[in-house]
């Protein structure tokens, strides 16, 4: 009788751990990329579910994670090229829409875009999004090229007597081949999405002409550079340059950060909230999911990192200085130059990489 009463004690103990086990919710999300008064504000709205937020720096490391099968995590934020080679390999949940009341605020346009890495937006909820463009300082590239220079065109980068002369001030460009090639690709009359190797020794062609002129290819580095006068000019993220100018003008040191969308067009990517196949915790997943979903939690959130975000009525929320910012949020023309990156065909990747290896070391 003791031993029954025992084991039946076990038993209990096992589903009450069980039990709160299921209530706890891990998220995966970038660094700095959330306010705390959203996390605040879920946590006090769903008491009864533990949260447990962690952060990644880079797209490869929540890769490393998620294709070993078992992430450990209810809510992961991959980039929408990521994702679409990750729904390849099965790794994430279809969405059950119904559990997204708020899924009717995204905007229509930009989830169209979504569907070359999702079809039909079935396995993810894009949170933010942004461009690639050129953060420049107005007064040292004016000093470099005069007052025409072509600051709202890839010209400044891709043509040799541009960036040769700010080499004195300092260029600098994302380490990242899936994102530097494909511009080097466009500027070149190619599609960005290639699958020719032939194009990517055009497009290592291009970036060794200029390679000289390159200070550094870093994919952080250059925010904190830019503020700070380090250097002039740099190929990045849309709201790292928001966050750049902010910084400079906290630190009051004369240096001005601009930036523009290129008229010829850029990529655009999103960052996306998605669901492992393995996770432990999917309902409270779709709680969290649902809650960013809407719009008086998601614009703070815009004015916190500096990136748009797409949901359609979230925009009157978002600080004037960043949703009146065409180059943060692109006009209805700009729009229509944007385009998605996919992933490439094996024989192209490696291609593309054995390219940026040269291009790195300049040989």
């Amino acid at each position: 009788m003791n031993m029954l009463k025992s084991l039946m004690l076990c038993a209990a103990v096992f589903s009450t751990a069980a039990h709160a086990d299921e209530k706890t919710l891990r998220v995966y999300n970038w660094f700095d990329y959330i306010t705390p008064k959203a996390l605040e504000e879920f946590k006090a709205q769903n008491p009864a579910i533990k949260l447990v937020y962690d952060i990644f720096d880079t797209n490869e490391a929540l890769e490393a994670k998620l294709l070993t099968g078992n992430s450990g995590y209810d809510v992961v934020v991959p980039s929408n090229v990521f994702l679409a080679k990750q729904i390849e390999a099965g790794v994430f949940q279809p969405l059950d829409r119904s559990q997204l009341p708020n899924w009717n605020h995204l905007d229509p346009k930009l989830m169209k875009l979504i569907e070359a890495n999702d079809p039909g937006n079935k396995h993810a909820v894009p949170y933010m999004y942004g461009t690639i463009l050129i953060g420049f300082n107005p007064d040292k590239v004016k000093a470099a090229l005069g007052a025409d220079a072509p600051v709202d065109s890839w010209d400044l980068i891709f043509k040799q007597e541009n960036i040769s002369k700010l080499k004195q001030c300092g260029v600098a460009l994302l380490d990242s081949p899936s994102e530097i090639l494909p511009l080097a690709l466009q500027h070149l009359g190619l599609d960005p999405n290639s699958n020719k190797p032939a194009d990517y020794e055009k497009a290592q062609a291009l970036l060794l002409e200029i390679r000289p002129y390159i200070t550094y290819f870093h994919s952080s580095k250059y925010m904190a550079d830019i503020a700070n006068g380090d250097i002039c000019v740099a190929v990045g993220y849309s709201g790292s340059f928001s966050q750049a100018a902010n910084r400079a003008k906290e630190a009051n040191n004369g240096v001005t950060v601009d930036m523009r969308l290129p008229k010829e067009g850029a990529p655009i990517w999103f960052d996306m909230l998605a669901i492992p196949k393995g996770a432990k915790n999917p309902q409270d997943a779709y709680t969290f999911i649902n809650y960013l979903l809407q719009p008086q939690v998601i614009a703070p959130i815009s004015d916190f990192v500096g990136y748009p975000n797409p949901n359609k009525d979230a925009t009157a929320q978002v600080a004037p200085a960043i949703r009146n910012n065409p180059n943060l949020y692109p006009t209805e023309a700009a729009m229509a130059t944007l385009y998605t990156l996919k992933p490439l065909d094996s024989k192209a990747e490696r291609a593309r990489t054995r390219a940026w290896t040269r291009i790195k070391s300049g040989t």
